[in-house]
């Protein structure tokens, strides 16, 4: 069993896995893929092929975080349907194994994109991976939860308001310093909460291109990763997740568009990526949509501040990074301000 987060054990993981995948009664090889904050993902290279497995971090966790379980689950159920995944193998609850419950999927093989200016890119390229990206959406939003048998994966009733009350508790559970910005933000949401219209269905709950895998040659997707906050809620939230993305600085950390003259590289421009959505969705468009922009600022300054809080207790899956992103949370909180107010 292994105590960190940096690690894995491969002798634990071989003779839990030899009885189940191909691969794991000879040597194999692990890499700890530097994404994924939350929850460590480590590829396993064997004779017989790749695998991913993703963990839950160890130590002490806030309730309902590092959902693993909750991953393969609907990954598992989306198998065959219009959203493509990554092909689930098992689930491993018990935390004797390697220190906490993980799971164990196909490595895709393909492209992952980090920055969503895609240098290099030619413009037909680009354009085409962003209509793939906004189909992909359009697609998740329409999948029959009953028929998929994701009913019960997350409560009813207004789903913002319940999210709101949930990364409130989340961020003031992780909080390290006062932050006058993200208090003001908080109460600011909580007075322009729109009224249920009425929406429920499935949302991945981080949205974005780098947590897609696209075909090494083309644009089609060929699977939509790191499911970790997904759950049955609102679909704007999705949408505004991705606007809320190109709204932050371009380049390695920000990952964004802001600056960027989206018109001469073949990208579109938010509302056109927004009206293309609700043309697939068949609907008439979107009020209020600075409300759901502020809304993913918020949420996502409440991620930040809980992956500095486990850098400095810890449990950081990549600790130098955690405490740099943490440092953005005040910047979030005032950008998610703007949304509201302009």
């Amino acid at each position: 069993m292994t105590g960190g987060s940096q690690t894995l054990d491969k002798d634990a993981v071989a003779a839990y896995l030899r009885d189940y995948l191909d691969g794991f009664d000879q040597d194999f090889e692990v890499d700890k893929f530097e994404t994924g904050q939350s929850n460590p993902t480590f590829r396993l290279r064997t004779h017989a092929g790749s695998y991913v497995l993703r963990r839950k971090p160890p130590g002490v966790l806030l309730k309902s975080a590092h959902a693993v379980e909750r991953e393969y689950r609907v990954q598992k159920a989306l198998k065959n349907s219009a959203v493509p995944v990554a092909q689930m193998h098992l689930l491993c609850e018990d935390e004797e194994v390697i220190g906490s419950p993980f799971y164990v999927m196909d490595h895709v093989e393909g492209r992952n994109i980090t920055d969503p200016s895609m240098p290099g890119f030619e413009n037909a390229t680009r354009t085409g991976i962003i209509k793939e990206m906004n189909r992909v959406l359009a697609e998740l939003h329409q999948i029959d939860i009953a028929k998929y048998s994701l009913l019960d994966y997350g409560p009813e009733g207004n789903y913002f308001q319940r999210q709101l009350a949930r990364w409130t508790k989340q961020y003031q559970a992780s909080e390290t310093e006062n932050i006058s910005e993200m208090n003001t933000l908080i109460r600011a949401l909580k007075e322009a909460m729109p009224a249920d219209d009425g929406q429920r269905g499935l949302v991945h709950g981080d949205y974005r291109i780098d947590n897609m895998i696209f075909a090494a040659e083309g644009t089609e997707c060929r699977a939509v990763l790191d499911w970790e906050l997904s759950t049955i809620g609102h679909p704007y939230a999705d949408l505004a997740g991705v606007i809320m993305q190109w709204q932050l600085p371009p380049g390695r950390e920000g990952r964004g568009l802001a600056g960027v003259n989206r018109r001469d590289l073949g990208l579109p421009t938010d509302q056109e990526f927004i009206e293309s959505y609700c043309k697939r969705r068949d609907l008439p468009g979107i009020e209020n949509f600075g409300f759901y922009l502020s809304f993913s600022f918020f949420r996502m300054a409440g991620i930040l501040q809980g992956v500095l809080k486990r850098a400095l207790d810890g449990n950081a899956s990549n600790p130098q990074r955690a405490i740099m992103l943490g440092g953005y949370v005040k910047v979030f909180a005032r950008q998610g301000l703007d949304a509201l107010e302009n």
